[in-house]
């Protein structure tokens, strides 16, 4: 789970847990659920939504297979003694390891990318997905993030 994050120092990071393979496994079969909701709403829905609407509706269906879900978590840092309740929020959750930040924009731009990988890394959380429902085609739309302060690494294919 994700708790509050906080650092005392500019180079450091929160402890990561070592994933062993059934835990890798586990989470690329979540990511795999998580794109196919996600090609299944843009099929049916196509671009031109807000991003909140897509939100909405893809919590819902992953809340339908049977995922534990959570909208706009708020996530407190503390920074050198300074907290702030509210220094972030992630999009979507899903159970409670894996983030998904959502965009509905004509062409997602590289700070998009950072972003997401700055919350993994503030968060611990292992690997991420930015979703653009804004484009035509959305595999297009898809971004894997790894963490890459994690000792999490991709299956090899």
């Amino acid at each position: 789970m994700i708790d509050d994050v906080g650092f005392t120092q500019r180079t450091k990071a929160p402890k990561i847990d070592v994933l062993d393979r059934a835990d890798g496994e586990r989470l690329e079969e979540l990511a795999r659920n998580i794109v196919d909701c996600g090609f299944a709403l843009h099929d049916d829905l196509g671009p031109g939504l807000l991003e909140s609407a897509y939100e909405s509706f893809l919590a819902a269906a992953l809340r339908d297979r049977g995922f534990g879900v959570e909208q706009q978590r708020s996530v407190a840092v503390t920074y050198k003694g300074v907290a702030i309740k509210a220094a972030f929020r992630i999009d979507l959750l899903v159970e409670g390891q894996l983030i998904v930040e959502l965009k509905s924009v004509e062409r997602l731009s590289p700070v998009h990318a950072k972003q997401l990988l700055t919350y993994l890394r503030l968060t611990g959380s292992p690997l991420g997905l930015l979703f653009n429902f804004g484009e035509a085609l959305f595999k297009n739309g898809v971004k894997r993030v790894i963490n890459d302060r994690s000792s999490y690494r991709a299956p090899q294919t």
